[in-house]
């Protein structure tokens, strides 16, 4: 099973647009996600699958990002058609929308077998990522993820396909926040993210020209434990991996936590400028490390 790929910044690109694939290819995100789904008319969702092969094999090589797509989710009937078309080389997951807990992952997971080894693929090449919080039912099923398939990396949350199954006239308050039903999501998703052991990523920040906005809720995601961002727009990336990013304290105090602990591996806690520092600090610190591997 490969690794994990990073995933700070998840851009979407429509699947029915080239045009916007090569402009999202330099856009500096951690990965692009070609979506079949949402951004797709169902008119044009064959066409745009049909497209995709070309796409895929223009990414195919050496990069610093992952590539994924979106397909359509299991109640469409179109998934299985999806999977054989983009299943490919140079593809590196699938996004799937409206999971609905581990069965779903493993229902997909079988489906990827067949299709990566036709493809020529390593098995276990290619990874998921769920978006697990938008039907009624999702909610009821986020600790199913745990244990965790091999081929899960992440999960994701969405509010705007949960209000409208919920019947909901808006999912935001008077000032911009998100109302009871999705900050629960939200946390949801993160503890089931945590519990299974793959990351969580936050959900978009849907207007791309409110920068200070989608700064500042993505510097309080990563404050919470989400590891990454969906974008929308390739303007949004470069804001996304600022706010994820560590700081230059946060790296120092991390790599002295990490070698105190290493210098007496025996001890649970170990004594750092005056500040006791016990084994959930050396969690923190091997991940904010893990996050930066080039620094």
């Amino acid at each position: 099973m490969s690794a994990p790929p990073r995933l700070t910044s998840l851009l979407f690109v429509p699947a029915d647009s080239p045009r916007k694939f090569d402009r999202a290819r330099g856009a500096g995100a951690s990965a692009l996600i070609l979506d079949l789904e949402d951004s797709v008319a169902p008119a044009r969702k064959a066409e745009a699958r049909d497209g995709l092969a070309a796409q895929i094999a223009a990414a195919e090589g050496a990069r610093d990002w992952s590539l994924w797509v979106r397909v359509n989710p299991f109640g469409t009937g179109l998934t299985e058609a999806d999977l054989a078309a983009v299943i490919r080389p140079g593809l590196d997951g699938i996004v799937l929308p409206k999971a609905e807990g581990g069965a779903d992952i493993a229902r997909l997971a079988a489906l990827m077998d067949g299709a990566e080894a036709a493809a020529g693929l390593d098995p276990g090449h290619l990874r998921i990522l769920a978006i697990a919080t938008e039907t009624p039912a999702a909610m009821f099923a986020l600790g199913s993820y745990a244990p965790a398939h091999p081929r899960l990396a992440a999960l994701t949350w969405g509010a705007e396909d949960l209000s409208a199954e919920l019947g909901a006239t808006t999912n935001r308050d008077a000032e911009g926040g998100w109302t009871d039903p999705y900050r629960l999501a939200r946390s949801l998703c993160l503890y089931a993210a945590a519990h299974a052991g793959v990351a969580a990523i936050e959900t978009l920040h849907a207007d791309y020209r409110d920068a200070a906005g989608l700064a500042a809720t993505s510097r309080a995601a990563r404050r919470d434990g989400f590891a990454g961002r969906l974008a929308i727009h390739p303007a949004q990336v470069a804001p996304i991996e600022d706010a994820f990013a560590p700081t230059g304290d946060e790296l120092a105090e991390a790599r002295a936590i990490v070698a105190a602990f290493e210098a007496d591996p025996g001890l649970g806690t170990v004594g750092i400028e005056g500040r006791m520092v016990d084994i959930p600090h050396l969690r923190r610190a091997r991940r904010i490390l893990a996050s930066r591997p080039e620094e």
